[in-house]
């Protein structure tokens, strides 16, 4: 019986050692106490009870943070997680805390635990910095993953610029973004809004890491959910592969001449470290640097692009561009992805129904993310003054807006509800407006300052 059970013993150690890898895994909760954890900014408590971690929401307190003493750069992280109640949490990654920014607050990569019905919990929530950079909105496997009231174990693997989560085995994110390549790993016990949600809880258990020999451990590359980057005017090996390419290469006009030239307009738009920007001007519609064009002209494609607006600016994409109509004052003709800072602008508020609001197709179709994402908080989620995610899509007649992954306008050209709408707006003067099969892509010269960078295209069939 001793030897049998020494056999059985020596499979179960091998076996063991077979699931959890050749790397080197190490605890970073001994099960006992908080050792080598500290708490930062709120007053949310946390203790210990049978093995686990256990958080408890607290009226009258920020967001709290049980944050590791060491930080981490490259890992492959593990943790179990389970709520009692339907409230958000959330699990840093990489993540600061400096007293030079926002008085020591918490900021960084969050690894998104939200069981509300919008179900984006195993995304990525860039913590008191940029808002969402990986919502779920793009990947509706992974928004099933989640399971309430039970516990549910990430996989977490944070290589170089490339991060990959897991909910339960099924990917959730695939990240690219070089902002912080360090920075510890903390558990959330989220703020709370009334006294009904006081004292619930949020537990964590089997947390480990990895952080030696890192790359040989990761899970395979595949394609199997969409990728996203946020590198500055690169592009990933993915998106290479894919078919993307920049239009505009960070550094020079390349691609680019003025709408009414043949060469890039001598003034009026800048480039300045990475960034391509409209000067300030007054504000007149292409009467200053004028509005830039695309030397090519595009049919089918997915156009991606960051923008950052100035208070009160106004700026806009457009496509289908026929730069030989309207030869006198104001922007050049196409339909027109609306860029404006909403809150201020007046013409937000002028055209009908919001059809001139931020990502619009400029007076004619209102962008409206309630429609599309309906579990959303927000009608549109817009960083105000920040950095902002345009998308536009275009498959023959059928073309999509996007505004920070969340699509906000789906629509028709050509059609009977197309013309329309047309014959109401202003461009009911050109005729068979928008109904080009190609045309130049825009950005526009309002005389705002507007800036633009990470400008690229992938031609669709």
């Amino acid at each position: 019986m001793k030897t049998q059970s020494i056999a059985v013993l020596s499979i179960t150690l091998i076996l063991s050692a077979l699931a959890q890898g050749k790397g080197d895994w190490q605890e970073l909760f001994n099960g006992k106490d908080l050792k080598g954890w500290h708490v930062l900014n709120g007053e949310a408590e946390y203790r210990v009870e049978n093995g686990t971690i256990v958080g408890v929401t607290k009226m009258n307190t920020p967001n709290t943070f049980l944050a590791t003493e060491k930080d981490y750069g490259n890992f492959i992280l593990e943790i179990d997680f389970k709520l009692d109640a339907d409230f958000n949490s959330g699990i840093q990654i990489r993540s600061l805390s400096h007293t030079n920014y926002n008085n020591g607050r918490v900021h960084g990569y969050q690894v998104e635990v939200d069981p509300s019905p919008r179900a984006w919990t195993g995304g990525i929530y860039d913590e008191a910095r940029r808002g969402w950079l990986y919502n779920l909105e793009c990947n509706p496997e992974g928004k099933k993953a989640f399971k309430r009231h039970e516990w549910n174990r990430f996989r977490v693997e944070a290589i170089d610029s490339h991060i990959r989560v897991w909910l339960n085995d099924t990917p959730t994110v695939d990240l690219v973004d070089d902002m912080t390549p360090k920075g510890f790993i903390a558990l959330q016990v989220h703020g709370i809004k009334n006294e009904s949600q006081a004292g619930h809880t949020v537990r964590w258990r089997r947390i480990r890491i990895m952080t030696e020999d890192v790359k040989s451990e990761m899970s395979p590359i595949t394609d199997r959910i969409p990728q996203i980057s946020y590198l500055t005017n690169r592009l990933t090996k993915r998106e290479q592969r894919e078919g993307w390419k920049l239009l505009w290469d960070g550094r020079t006009t390349t691609g680019w001449r003025g709408a009414r030239l043949d060469h890039f307009p001598e003034k009026g738009w800048a480039i300045r470290d990475g960034l391509l920007m409209v000067e300030k001007s007054g504000g007149g519609e292409s009467a200053h640097g004028g509005d830039i064009v695309t030397t090519r002209q595009y049919r089918n494609f997915e156009l991606e692009l960051d923008f950052k607006l100035t208070r009160g600016a106004n700026s806009g994409i457009k496509y289908f561009v026929d730069t030989e109509l309207n030869q006198g004052k104001g922007s050049s003709i196409g339909c027109e992805y609306q860029i404006l800072d909403d809150k201020v602008h007046p013409d937000a508020k002028a055209g009908a129904g919001g059809n001139r609001t931020l990502a619009s197709v400029y007076d004619l179709i209102k962008a409206d993310a309630s429609y599309y994402a309906p579990n959303e908080s927000s009608k549109k989620r817009v960083n105000r003054y920040g950095w902002n995610r345009a998308k536009v899509v275009v498959r023959g007649k059928h073309v999509e807006h996007y505004l920070n992954g969340i699509k906000v306008i789906d629509y028709e050209r050509a059609t009977q509800t197309w013309r329309a709408l047309v014959s109401r707006s202003k461009y009911a003067v050109w005729p068979n407006f928008g109904e080009r099969e190609e045309g130049h892509i825009l950005l526009q010269d309002h005389g705002d300052e507007v800036s633009f960078k990470n400008i690229k295209i992938k031609e669709l069939e």
